[in-house]
C-alpha cells in the first residue's frame, strides 16, 4: 500500500502504530545539517537493502542507517521518512504542524538561519524552503490510535484550522485491522469516527485489495495536493500474527479468525492478480518466493554479527550536541548584523527607538525586545500560542509582536498544549524556527510527552539526521499574589530536569534575559537544541530589590554592539557578593534570587557575608561553578522555590556531591504540596526567613 498512498509526495512522511505501518515517500532533498543523504540502492537489489535496514534494527545493529542501533525505528534521511517512537499516536501533532510549516513556507518562505550551511566560514545564510511547493505530509496510524488523546488532538487541530481557512496539506492514513493488540475496535467505530471529524476529507479503501488501494491512495493524495486541506484515509487491512513476539493471538482469536485473515493477505491477492493477468505461474512465484525467503535467511545471519553501539559515548553522541563556540559566533555575527546592515530595519521595527533607548526595562519587556530582536535575525521564527497574538500574552510579554512582524509570524492558536507543542514539532522539521507558548507551567503536564517522547528524541532516533529545533516559552513557578492556585503558581519542574538533552534557561533578572534568550535561539538554530525558557510570572513586572522605588530590579538591554561581550553561555552561572562573601554560598534560581539578595542583605547587617549564585540554567547546570562557589565558603545553602522531592535541589546537592565537595550544606525548599490560594501560600513556600535562618544555622555548626 505504501507506494500507491505516497506516488509522488515530496514532503516528510511519518509512519508508526499498533499496526506495525509502513509509510515511504519520494523527495528531492537531502539530509539536512551536514549529515550526508544515504546513496540510492541499486534498484536491482533494493528488496535486499531494505530488509537488510529492517533487520538491522532488530538486532540493534550499529549500521541501522537511520538509528544507528539506538532504537527498532523506521525511518530514510534521504526519502524524507521521519522516524517515529512506539507512543500510540503522539507523532499526529507533528505531521499537522509541518504541515501548517509548508503552507507558510509555500507562501512567505523564510526558513531558518543555520551556521551549518557554510561551517567552514560559519556565516549565517538566509535558508528558504527546502520543500517543493506542491508537498504534502502523510502520517500513518492504527485503528485504535484513533481513541488516544493525541490523535484527537491532531484530529482537532487540523479541522480547527480549515476551519478558519488556513490550509494543512496532511494526509492521514489509518490502518484499520480491528484490533489494539487484544483489544477489538467496535464495528464501524473507526469509520464513524474518522468521518464525523469536521475539516478532515474521509476516503475509504479496502487495503488488502492492491489494486483497489492504489486508485483510493492515488486520489487521496492528488486532493490533498490540490486543495491543501487535510484527509484521512481509512484502510481496512489485515494483521497477520499477533502484534508483537510474545503476543499469543490464539489467548483472543479463535482459529477461524485467524484463517480468514490469513486468506486475505494482500500478498496472496498480488499473487493472483499477476497470474490472472498473465504475469507469472503459480510455480514461478512459489518459487521466488522462497528465494526471497532464503535471501532473507542470509542477511539476518549477516546483520547478527554486525557491530552494536560498545560505549556510553557511542550511545549518546547525537543526543544534544553542545557547541559552544559555534552558539557564542552566531551571536555575535547577529549582534553585527543588527549594529550594521540591518540596523535601520531594526530602528524601524522597534518605532525609531530601539530598546536599549528605552531606559532600564522590567523581566517581561526585556524579552519583548530579545523576541523581536531574534525575530529580525531569523526569519524562520514564529510566536504563536495562546493569546499571544491579539491580546500580547496574558501578562503582556508577546506585547506588540503581531503589528511588527505580522499575523503569519506571530499567531494564536487553539487551547490545546498538545497541539501547540505539536505545531512546533512539526515546524521544526520543517525548517522554521518556532517559539511556542505555553501560558502556564502546570498546563505543561497536559502535553508533556510531547517534548520527552518527540521533540527531545527527534536527534537520538535519526543520528541527528532530523530535528526539530525549538525554544518553548512556559510561564512558570510561583509568587504570584492575589491569583489562584496551584495551576497558575506551579513549582513543579522534576518533569522537565529529567529530560536528557532538554535544555532548561530560568532567568531572574532582565539584564540576563535577553542574552539568555539569544542563547537558546542560536542554540536552537546551529545544533538543533530543543530548550525550555521558564520566565518567573512573579517577577515578570517587578522593578524594586530592595525598597520601594528603588529601581534595582530593572536592567539596561545592551546595545547590539555589547551583546557578544554580555554573552551568556549554557551552564554558566551568576554570582553575587553581599558584605566580605567569606561566609556563606547561597545557590539558587529564579524567585530565589530576589529572595536570597534581600536575605543576604539582612545577613550583612549581622556581619554575616554571603554569595549568592544564580544558576540560570537547570540543565544543563552550571556544576563547575557550583562546586567552585561551595568550596570558596564551605558552607552551601541550596535555596529551592520547587519541591523537596523531585526538586532542583537534589540535584545540585549531587553535584556537590560528585564534585568532591566536603563542605557543609543545607536545604531550603518548598514542602511536597501543591501550592494553595492566598497566605496559605506562605507556608509551603520558601520565604526570606527561612533563608537568614539557613544560614545562620549554617554558621552554628
Amino acid at each position: 500500500m505504501a507506494p500507491a498512498v505516497v506516488a509522488g509526495v515530496e514532503v516528510a512522511v511519518e509512519a508508526a502504530g499498533e499496526t506495525g505501518a509502513r509509510a515511504n515517500a519520494e523527495t528531492a532533498g537531502a539530509a539536512e545539517d551536514g549529515v550526508p543523504a544515504l546513496p540510492a540502492p541499486d534498484p536491482d537489489d533494493a528488496y535486499a537493502e531494505a530488509a537488510r535496514d529492517v533487520l538491522r534494527g532488530m538486532v540493534a545493529s550499529a549500521r541501522e542507517p537511520i538509528a544507528g542501533g539506538r532504537h527498532k525505528v523506521l525511518g530514510r534521511a534521504d526519502l524524507a521518512v521521519i522516524p517515529t517512537t512506539s507512543t500510540i499516536a503522539s507523532h499526529l501533532p507533528r505531521a499537522v504542524g509541518m504541515g501548517l510549516a509548508l503552507e507558510r513556507l509555500r507562501r512567505v518562505g523564510g526558513g531558518r538561519r543555520t551556521a551549518e550551511a557554510a561551517p567552514e566560514a560559519g556565516e549565517e545564510a538566509a535558508a528558504g524552503s527546502p520543500w517543493p511547493p506542491d508537498a504534502i505530509v502523510v502520517c500513518s496510524f492504527g485503528d485504535a490510535s484513533v481513541n488516544h488523546a493525541t490523535a484527537t488532538a491532531a484530529f482537532n487541530t487540523a479541522g480547527w484550522y480549515d476551519h478558519t481557512g488556513l490550509r494543512i496539506p496532511v494526509l492521514f492514513v489509518c490502518e484499520d485491522n480491528g484490533l489494539g493488540i487484544s483489544v477489538r475496535s467496535p464495528q464501524g467505530w473507526v469509520e464513524a469516527t474518522l468521518r464525523a471529524r469536521p475539516g478532515l476529507r474521509y476516503f475509504a479503501a479496502d487495503g488488502t485489495d492492491p489494486v483497489e488501494a492504489y486508485r483510493v491512495a492515488e486520489q487521496a493524495a492528488a486532493w490533498v495536493r490540490r486543495h491543501r486541506r487535510p484527509a484521512v484515509l481509512h484502510l481496512t487491512t489485515v494483521r497477520l500474527m499477533g502484534h508483537a513476539g510474545a503476543d499469543a493471538e490464539t489467548a483472543y482469536r479463535s482459529p477461524a479468525e485467524i484463517a480468514a485473515d490469513a486468506a486475505r493477505d494482500p500478498l496472496l491477492a498480488t499473487a493472483r492478480r499477476l497470474v490472472a493477468a498473465g504475469y507469472a505461474t503459480g510455480e514461478e512465484l512459489l518459487a521466488r518466493y522462497d528465494e526471497r525467503g532464503w535471501q532473507i535467511r542470509r542477511i539476518a545471519e549477516e546483520v547478527l554479527d554486525e557491530p552494536k553501539l560498545s560505549s556510553p559515548a557511542e550511545v549518546v553522541a547525537e543526543l544534544a550536541p553542545r557547541r559552544p563556540a559555534r552558539i557564542a559566533r552566531a551571536v555575535a555575527d547577529a549582534a553585527a548584523r543588527a549594529a550594521g546592515p540591518n540596523a535601520g530595519a531594526r530602528a524601524e521595527a522597534f518605532g525609531g527607538k530601539p530598546p536599549e533607548l528605552a531606559g532600564p526595562l522590567t523581566l517581561a519587556q526585556s524579552i519583548n525586545a530579545a523576541l523581536a530582536d531574534g525575530m529580525l535575525e531569523h526569519p524562520g521564527i514564529a510566536v504563536f500560542g495562546e493569546d499571544v497574538a491579539a491580546k500580547g500574552g496574558v501578562y503582556g510579554v508577546t506585547k506588540g509582536l503581531r503589528d511588527r512582524f505580522g499575523a503569519a509570524r506571530v499567531f494564536d492558536t487553539l487551547l490545546d498544549e498538545t497541539s501547540i507543542l505539536g505545531l512546533a514539532l512539526g515546524a521544526g522539521v520543517a525548517g522554521m524556527l518556532p517559539v511556542p507558548e505555553i501560558q502556564y507551567l502546570a498546563y505543561l503536564h497536559n502535553a508533556e510527552d510531547q517534548l520527552r517522547g518527540e521533540a527531545a528524541t527527534m536527534r537520538f532516533f535519526s543520528r541527528g539526521a532530523f530535528r526539530n529545533p525549538m525554544v518553548v516559552r512556559v510561564a512558570g513557578l510561583a509568587y504570584q499574589e492575589g491569583f489562584g492556585g496551584h495551576f497558575h503558581n506551579d513549582n513543579s519542574v522534576a518533569v522537565l530536569r529529567d529530560v536528557p538533552g532538554l535544555v532548561i534557561a530560568v532567568p531572574a533578572r532582565p539584564d540576563d534575559a535577553a542574552p539568555m534568550l539569544r542563547t537558546c535561539l542560536a542554540a536552537a538554530a546551529v545544533d538543533g537544541s530543543v530548550c525550555v525558557f521558564l520566565e518567573p510570572i512573579a517577577l515578570y513586572h517587578t522593578r524594586d530589590l530592595y525598597a520601594d522605588g528603588d529601581g534595582e530590579w530593572l536592567g539596561e538591554y545592551a546595545e547590539p554592539g555589547a551583546w557578544a561581550a554580555r554573552h551568556v553561555p549554557m551552564g554558566r552561572a551568576r554570582v553575587y557578593g553581599v558584605g566580605s562573601a567569606e561566609d556563606v554560598t547561597i545557590i539558587t534560581f529564579g524567585n530565589g534570587v530576589r529572595m536570597s539578595l534581600r536575605a543576604a542583605a539582612t545577613l550583612a547587617d549581622e556581619g554575616i557575608g554571603c554569595r549568592v549564585v544564580d544558576l540560570r540554567w537547570l540543565a544543563p547546570l552550571p556544576v563547575a561553578d557550583i562546586v567552585r562557589e561551595a568550596s570558596a565558603t564551605g558552607r552551601v545553602l541550596v535555596v529551592d522555590e520547587t519541591r523537596r522531592s523531585g526538586g532542583v535541589g537534589e540535584g545540585v546537592i549531587a553535584a556537590l556531591v560528585d564534585g568532591g565537595y566536603v563542605g557543609a550544606a543545607r536545604r531550603v525548599a518548598g514542602l511536597d504540596s501543591f501550592v494553595p490560594l492566598g497566605p496559605a501560600a506562605g507556608h509551603v513556600l520558601v520565604s526570606e526567613e527561612a533563608i537568614t535562618q539557613g544560614a545562620r544555622t549554617l554558621l552554628a555548626r
